[in-house]
């Protein structure tokens, strides 16, 4: 075969290359309604937890599922529930507990789902007559506070938050709820997403969307570290001085881009314009009929990933589109600037329309065929790097690899002046596909982030929930593995060890999920160098799966 012809052929799909599942288990137990346990309890150690971590890891996800007769659709809409693992002196205590959303204290007190969720729209009043509930299918309902994806951090104080316009402030302590926090009182957007980056300042970066007459925009967000005098008497939220710093146009106004995070480098902000689209008009529309908020997105592989770069400290966006074959991101790894380059690492699927199919009926299938059937039908995402020329102006070549940095296969090609097109190189090798791929991904971020690095954590997806916990060298792509049958683990969370000299000095922690017993859910703490485990908590509860998590060193 000619190497024009190689060229040509279609590039096999990130699922077709990880192997089909057979006899996988049921899941149910991890999408099911739990208790709360608001009083901290002992938990059971078995080998050791080091006595050096001293702090609180905290987690968010789903955790209600029902109010009275009334059930929910989607995994993403069950209420928001808040763990704590303190771990002090080599012991650890669990506790928990619900957000206080609006969403939750209403549908609580109604005992039926009154606020609409992601994939539940609720229905209207039974009690108003006939025609008041059918006006009320004309009202655009109000964005949930169920902020059920992330904790995240601004001038000090934590939040948990989701991605709507609110955020809850809570006490990382006692997981109590404080005052509902709406971004547009304090700055023109309308949403923003729930990860964050941080700067060695102490600023916060996000993105958010606004939009009106003039069209819709994805906003980059600063938000300023907290005044030296005012930090440690102020018990409110305090996102005064936050400000958009830039504002991209959405390539087709009509259908922006869905975007669940952002890359950010030392220098730069990178906006990854997706082929997962938002239908404004059906948005409107959804309600009268009487859709949920997750069939508006539609995946349009016909479209190109488009990469915004944006140099984070004038706001200025670079008038060089640079734009790749359509993939789906959810998480970014890391990125960094080397030798006139951009560095972009990210877990990449080459089919977006995976989100809308994470509903509850979908993930307590019964064991085996179904399951089967399902887990085969959904995308696998697998770690990519992309590298941005930085230096292109009127003098760069057409047709010429622009990527010049040692050993990297991606590539850089400046197609027309001021058009950048760049094929990514594959971060792993095969080894990683009989693990079903990788997601949920971390590293050392407060040393690390947007500088060169060698190691990140992540889950691997052998099932519909991650049943594995991987560590990657991205250097020499080695791999190393925990995976014992029946056990789920959640995203690892990486914590330096203080007297720390290497990168991956410290433990990795992961909450795992036994679905096969009852309440024999455990902490895990794994040697971040090479990756065995040291010790566990286990927990006398059921905890169900969730999104994601961090360490507060203040305990």
């Amino acid at each position: 075969m000619s190497k024009t012809a190689e060229l040509q052929t279609p590039p096999i799909s990130s699922r077709e290359r990880c192997p089909k599942a057979n006899g996988l288990e049921s899941v149910a137990p991890l999408v099911s309604t739990v208790e709360e346990t608001p009083d901290p309890i002992p938990t059971t150690i078995k080998g050791t937890v080091p006595s050096w971590i001293n702090g609180s890891f905290l987690r968010n996800g789903p955790g209600k599922f029902e109010f009275g007769k009334d059930r929910y659709t989607h995994w993403f809409d069950g209420m928001a529930m808040m763990h704590r693992f303190h771990i002090c002196d080599g012991n650890v205590t669990y506790s928990s507990r619900f957000l206080r959303s609006d969403s939750y204290v209403k549908n609580s007190e109604k005992n039926r789902i009154v606020v609409s969720e992601f994939g539940t729209l609720a229905m209207p009043d039974p009690c108003k007559n006939i025609f008041a509930r059918f006006f009320s299918r004309f009202q655009i309902p109000k964005a949930t506070d169920n902020a059920s994806v992330n904790f995240v951090k601004y001038k000090g104080d934590y939040y948990v938050s989701t991605e709507t316009n609110y955020m809850r402030r809570v006490d990382p302590q006692s997981l109590e709820t404080k005052e509902k926090v709406d971004w547009s009182q304090f700055i023109a957007v309308n949403a923003a997403t729930a990860h964050p980056h941080y700067d060695r300042e102490g600023a916060t970066y996000n993105m958010g969307n606004s939009y009106g007459k003039a069209g819709f925009f994805y906003n980059i967000i600063r938000v300023p570290p907290a005044a030296e005098e005012t930090a440690a008497t102020k018990d409110s939220a305090d996102l005064n001085g936050a400000k958009v710093i830039c504002s991209i146009r959405a390539t087709d106004a009509r259908k922006p881009s869905y975007y669940h995070s952002f890359v950010m480098s030392e220098n730069y902000i990178v906006f990854v314009e997706q082929p997962i689209k938002l239908d404004l008009l059906k948005f409107m529309l959804y309600r009268i009929q009487g859709k949920s908020f997750h069939k508006v997105m539609t995946w349009e592989p016909q479209h190109q990933t488009i990469f915004h770069l944006v140099n984070r400290h004038t706001g200025q966006e670079s008038e060089v589109r640079y734009s790749a074959a359509p993939m789906f991101t959810l998480h970014q790894i890391n990125a960094y600037e080397e030798d006139g380059c951009l560095v972009m690492d990210m877990c990449c699927g080459d089919d977006g329309e995976v989100i809308g199919d994470f509903t509850l009926e979908n993930l307590r299938r019964g064991s085996g065929e179904e399951m089967d059937k399902f887990y085969n039908s959904l995308c696998r995402n697998l770690p990519r790097r992309y590298v941005l020329p930085l230096n292109v102006d009127d003098k760069t070549p057409l047709d010429q690899n622009l990527v010049t940095l040692p050993l990297c296969r991606a590539t850089a090609k400046q197609t027309k002046p001021g058009q950048v097109f760049m094929t990514h190189e594959e971060l792993h090798d095969d080894q990683l596909l009989q693990y079903g791929g990788l997601e949920f991904p971390q590293i050392n971020y407060d040393k690390y982030n947007g500088r060169p690095y060698r190691y990140f954590y992540s889950c691997g997806f052998g099932h519909v929930f991650s049943d594995s916990l991987l560590k990657m060298d991205v250097h020499t792509k080695e791999l190393k593995v925990w995976r014992y049958p029946g056990l789920f683990p959640s995203e690892p969370v990486f914590v330096a060890s203080p007297d720390a000299t290497e990168e991956d000095d410290g433990v990795v922690l992961s909450v795992i999920i036994t679905p096969r017993e009852e309440k024999t859910t455990f902490l895990l703490v794994l040697d971040a160098k090479t990756f065995t485990e040291l010790g566990r908590a286990e927990v006398p509860v059921n905890i169900p799966y969730g999104t994601h998590g961090v360490f507060n060193l203040k305990g």
